[in-house]
């Protein structure tokens, strides 16, 4: 008899504490659930079960060999699981949030490829820069881009994002291209409202806090596309991450300054809610949205 029949008899005995009520709830004999433990015990060389003439108890070794069949079956069963998604089509209606740039810039293209490759999924997409709560408001999967806090939402990378501090032609003719983070000037600053850089070390940041403190920004804004085209102007500096900036880096209209003290680059993630198993139609999605984009996107290429 294979050992996971026999692990899957021993939990059932474990759990009634009974040989009778679980040979009932598996409807099948008490001699054959009695033959199953028995073989069990003498594969494992222990005894499971303390035995009286009312009730089984588990033995110290029974108690460790429940939390390991429990973890085994519990593994097996998300197998089977998993491999009959991989044989089923992807459908449904899938609610996904995102950045508001990044959607208008670069999820378009990608959605449209993937709804050609899985026709049966529909997407209800809402474009949003604030952390949503992905439980509580009703998403399948939130695009995220930045320093991820930990919780208890499961995230995957979907690719790399660099940053850029970057100012235009005309704005560093007037003031000069600083060569230090200490060199930039507090009150040209164009301040993205929702960014997040407390795990950031780097001098670039500690000099923007340290001014942000001292000298209110010259405009906050809670979207970055507004604040990159402020910046092609000549009205101030900008941090933005290239997905943003890169269009108007490759022409000229904004100039990469500081390139040595800018922030390590952050991360594209899609995270969702934390599931032994996750739906075939969001499945495939982080999949396609991993490949579509790769290991270095389009807009840095």
């Amino acid at each position: 008899m294979d050992k996971l029949s026999l692990l899957k008899t021993f939990r059932v005995v474990a759990n009634e504490g009974s040989f009778t009520k679980a040979a009932e709830k598996l409807d099948t004999s008490n001699q054959l659930v009695s033959k199953y433990i028995a073989e069990l015990e003498k594969q494992l060389d222990t005894r499971l079960f303390n035995r009286t003439t009312r009730k089984i108890h588990l033995t110290e070794a029974g108690r460790q060999c429940l939390q390991h069949a429990d973890i085994i079956l519990e593994s097996v069963n998300d197998m089977e699981s998993q491999l009959g998604l991989l044989n089923s089509e992807a459908k449904g209606v899938l609610h996904v949030s995102a950045p508001v740039s990044f959607a208008t810039l670069h999820l378009a293209g990608a959605l449209s490829a993937f709804q050609q490759a899985h026709s049966n999924v529909s997407i209800n997409l809402q474009l949003n820069d604030r952390k949503i709560d992905v439980i509580d408001e009703g998403f399948d999967v939130a695009i995220r881009a930045g320093y991820l806090a930990s919780s208890t939402l499961i995230a995957k990378k979907i690719t790399t994002i660099k940053l850029a501090l970057c100012a235009s032609p005309a704005y560093l003719k007037k003031y000069g291209t600083p060569e230090h983070p200490n060199d930039l000037k507090p009150e040209h600053y164009l301040e993205y409202s929702y960014v997040n850089y407390e795990n950031d070390k780097s001098a670039l940041i500690a000099a923007l806090k340290a001014s942000a403190q001292k000298v209110t920004p010259k405009l906050t804004a809670n979207n970055g596309e507004v604040l990159a085209n402020v910046a092609k102007q000549g009205e101030g500096y900008v941090l933005q991450p290239t997905f943003i900036v890169g269009k108007a880096l490759k022409n000229g209209e904004l100039v990469s300054i500081l390139n040595e003290f800018v922030p390590q680059a952050i991360s594209l993630y899609a995270v969702y809610p934390h599931r032994k198993l996750i739906s075939n139609k969001l499945r495939v999605f982080i999949d396609f949205l991993s490949n579509y984009f790769g290991d270095i996107p389009h807009w840095d290429k």
